[in-house]
């Protein structure tokens, strides 16, 4: 075999290419995995994973250097030192906003695998059939009947700890033991049961932290520093899990510093026959063959992949044919909720810093509860007593300030909405090419923004959780609203989105693209619709699932 020649070629190794690489090697395939960012070894580079924060030069602040050149990063809470060497660079890597539009991007092996927050949902029948019966967009062209074999193939490599609840809302899963609510967020939940007669829920969040030892990984240490990279493995990422796994078949080839920016496509075979690459570090380009290619580059850049190829036999790029390509991007709208102090609970206290949260799933419109807008959304949060950072008036200097910040603080509760958004083809992405990237390269234009439907759940949002916890006894609930746009919540989805019809979808069933058959797309870009879960454990199911319809149909 040619050295530019491999069955697969998979671009991007985050968490939808890592799963592809895995699945395709495990099944005999020679496989190219392409990163446009640089190396991140397991363990090796989590340089400030086992360092307290007194040990960093700026004791976990940024810099106003940073400041200036990673402005879209210092909208959000994802602006600390530990992690400011994860995120793009964005003089290198610009954009335009139409509309304000935060984009979260990782340009490093692994990509954002390592900084996710792990929170993993299956989708339920009322999801996939959502699009359908309230007349919105197009519908699913699958069912969870179709999806759950892989969802639980998924979830016993990856490893997601939680708790069966019996909800048809929200399936259980193949779950390994359940982290614990601490005493207050259950006694919290008892009420929320008893208020609400058993029609909301809240429970320990669903996580791909392992609680007992997993796949050769020693399991969750109680440090809640994920994202900074776990030397024990207690997490899901590529670096942990599906790495090593290809890893060990022999047939996996990594190529970091390489744009992959064109597909490349034989018009007379109506098929993909490789992908051309910008090589970050010398500028030049190269081209390689494969069988297959798997787009994985997350969904605003796998649409920016097809935008760029094929523009002799579509000007709008591969898989524009319907004129979806770019549209209908979504996202999940948060950054609202409430937050209170609760009494009685002086005595007690947890050890450890448990690594997720709790989780209080959709009741909006489900049997007689009936809105003003389609769809729905779910909270996570915590219940926790302040530490010794907290501010105490009362007592600002000297010996009884610090014998105070030696005891625990008061009891607070609080919790953040996460919103479905409805897909909508106003909303897009397109190429600027106007605008050139450090390598030369068009980039992607963003214009979306919250609708009405989404603007009125918001009201809800903040509403339902006021009540929910006052009713729970929580003291002194008050709402907060913080920065949104479009890409805050990092769930950036819609694309390229699959259906049953080339004429309105991107994609068919099996996440190939219609215009090329060979190349499959399954990151965020092919959802349909967006639910209010958190979808990397969906990407994770339907990217297992192409890949052996791929090998099997090769």
């Amino acid at each position: 075999m040619a050295d530019n020649t491999f069955d697969a070629i998979v671009v991007g190794s985050g968490i939808s290419g890592g799963w592809a690489a895995k699945e395709l090697c495990e099944k005999g395939l020679t496989v190219l995995l392409l990163e446009r960012g640089g190396p991140y070894e397991h363990i090796k580079d989590y340089k400030t994973a086992t360092k307290e924060i007194w040990e960093l030069p700026h004791r976990g602040s940024t810099t106003d250097e940073q400041k200036k050149k990673y402005p879209v990063i210092h909208r959000g809470w994802a602006a600390q030192e530990q992690v400011m060497d994860a995120w793009a660079n964005e003089e290198d890597c610009p954009y335009t906003e139409v509309k304000p539009f935060t984009w979260w991007r990782s340009y490093r092996f692994g990509g954002r695998s390592i900084l996710w927050g792990r929170q993993s949902y299956r989708w339920s029948p009322m999801d996939f059939g959502a699009n359908e019966r309230d007349g919105i967009a197009i519908p699913w062209p699958v069912n969870y009947e179709e999806i759950a074999p892989w969802y639980d193939h998924v979830e016993k490599f990856a490893g997601i700890s939680g708790s069966k609840q019996g909800l048809a809302h929200l399936p259980d899963g193949q779950f390994l033991p359940a982290f614990e609510l601490n005493i207050v967020e259950k006694d919290v939940a008892a009420r929320i049961k008893e208020k609400y007669k058993g029609d909301r829920h809240l429970f320990i969040g669903r996580v791909a932290n392992i609680t007992i030892p997993h796949n050769e990984r020693p399991g969750c240490q109680y440090r809640s520093r994920c994202w900074e990279g776990c030397p024990f493995g207690g997490y899901f990422s590529t670096q942990s899990s599906t790495y090593p796994a290809a890893m060990k078949t022999g047939k996996l080839t990594v190529r970091p510093y390489s744009i992959a920016h064109r597909v490349l496509y034989d018009k007379d075979k109506k098929k993909a026959t490789g992908v051309e690459v910008m090589d970050t570090e010398n500028n030049q380009t190269y081209t390689f063959k494969s069988k297959i290619v798997f787009l994985c580059a997350s969904s605003l850049n796998s649409a920016w992949i097809l935008m760029n190829s094929a523009t002799d036999v579509w000007p709008d790029g591969l898989g524009s044919s319907s004129g979806e390509l770019g549209h209908n991007v979504m996202d999940h709208h948060y950054n609202i909720g409430a937050e209170g102090e609760i009494e009685g609970y002086e005595d007690k206290y947890y050890f450890g810093k448990r690594p997720t949260g709790f989780y209080i799933p959709r009741f909006a419109n489900i049997g007689s509860d009936k809105r003003d807008f389609l769809r729905g959304y779910g909270y996570q949060g915590s219940a926790s007593r302040s530490g010794w950072n907290r501010e105490i008036a009362e007592l600002n200097i000297g010996k009884d300030f610090k014998d105070q910040l030696c005891e625990p603080g008061e009891w607070r509760i609080g919790a953040t909405g996460f919103g479905e958004t409805l897909p909508n083809h106003e909303n897009r992405i397109y190429l600027d090419k106007t605008k050139k990237d450090k390598w030369g390269l068009p980039v992607l234009a963003m214009d979306a923004e919250l609708k009405e439907n989404e603007i009125k759940m918001r009201k809800d949002i903040v509403a339902d959780l006021i009540a929910m916890f006052e009713a729970a006894g929580v003291k002194n609930v008050r709402p907060w609203e913080t920065y949104y746009s479009i890409g805050q919540g990092i769930h950036e989805m819609g694309t390229a989105r699959m259906g049953s019809d080339p004429k309105t979808s991107v994609l068919n069933k099996w996440n190939q693209v219609w215009d090329a058959p060979n190349v499959f797309v399954t990151d965020g870009a092919f959802m349909t619709s967006s639910a209010c879960q958190n979808p990397s454990l969906t990407y994770m199911a339907f990217t297992a699932r192409a890949a052996d319809y791929a090998v099997k149909n090769l």
